[in-house]
């Protein structure tokens, strides 16, 4: 039993290590290949490199549902959005050597729909159920969000465009590593699902356990890294717009999407500890927000509200 978990553990680990790191490959190669088809910036950023970010929850959710585990899939919604408020904006926080700057734009653009998206998913899951038609109003929701956040940035929008030198051979060598990357990010959301199955047999314990503490913190791990790096730039405040972004994609698409394919089981146990938790988290950054700043007390306080939220599901291992 012992070697047959730990196998579980090793294939789990592996596989999640390639569906993320598949994952920025080619989110950097479809911004560069959006860029040499003449996209504007601005859209490359709202559409290509948001989702890019949530790749690895939207096609493990995809793959759970295929595989009949789709109570992975809320499990690992719930586990992303809270992690990214109170880890990731609680980390940028703390690494910033002063309080974390939001623009205006961000505030008054993605933050009401932030909120919005987090209130939806709420209402719709909280009678553990989920029907096609609520799928799609969640689709179309992100589509909303998408034209809203396009619109608004028009008026601001006069980034250069970038500079061609050799397109040829990089286009080529782009679209050889989008193809090559979207193999891995497949075949590594599969092992990652199947090792989930695996080491929830063999500990007795719910999918959804696993999926909304080890899946979550590993899906959110590029998020993370990201943040770490933007706050020794002094550049922290890329860590909001990320995180509201995201958890929008989450909310709407990693959601909505795998409803199409397949039905959904609610595991109650989640949607009660989960689903208060991720409102009062989406609440909590909305208030801290309203200055236009993080400060450091505040990340700390992040911090402690994540190490509550995951202990409460240590309790099932």
């Amino acid at each position: 039993m012992m070697d047959g978990l730990a196998i579980s553990i090793l294939i789990f680990a592996i596989s999640l290590a390639v569906l993320i790191k598949a994952s920025d490959f080619f989110t950097d190669a479809a911004e560069k290949v959006g860029l040499m088809a003449g996209l504007p910036p601005f859209i490359i950023g709202v559409t290509i490199v948001a989702i890019g970010t949530s790749i690895p929850e939207l096609v493990s959710s995809l793959v759970a549902v295929s595989q009949n585990s789709s109570e992975i899939v809320i499990g690992n919604v719930i586990g992303s959005n809270v992690a990214n408020i109170f880890l990731i904006v609680g980390v940028a926080s703390i690494i910033s050597t002063q309080s974390l700057l939001i623009n205006y734009d961000l505030v008054s653009v993605d933050l009401p729909l932030f909120i919005g998206s987090s209130f939806l998913l709420s209402l719709i899951v909280w009678d553990l159920k989920f029907s096609l038609y609520e799928g799609i109003l969640l689709i179309v929701g992100y589509i909303f969000y998408i034209f809203y956040a396009i619109e608004n940035g028009k008026e601001t929008n006069v980034e250069e465009e970038e500079n061609e030198g050799d397109e040829k051979d990089s286009l080529v060598k782009d679209i050889v590593i989008l193809v090559a990357s979207s193999v891995f990010i497949f075949f590594g959301a599969t092992y990652t699902i199947q090792s989930i199955s695996s080491i929830s047999g063999i500990l007795g314990i719910g999918k959804e356990v696993i999926a909304i503490s080890a899946v979550a913190i590993g899906t959110s791990l590029p998020e993370l890294l990201v943040t770490i790096s933007a706050a020794r730039k002094g550049k922290p405040e890329m860590a909001v717009g990320n995180v509201l972004g995201s958890n929008i994609f989450n909310s709407f698409l990693v959601m909505g999407i795998p409803r199409l394919f397949g039905q959904f089981t609610m595991p109650a146990e989640v949607i009660q500890l989960g689903i208060p938790v991720m409102v009062c988290a989406s609440l909590l950054l909305f208030f801290v927000t309203q200055d236009k700043k993080v400060t450091q007390w505040e990340g700390w306080l992040f911090i402690i509200f994540y190490a509550w939220f995951v202990s409460q599901f240590l309790e099932f291992f």
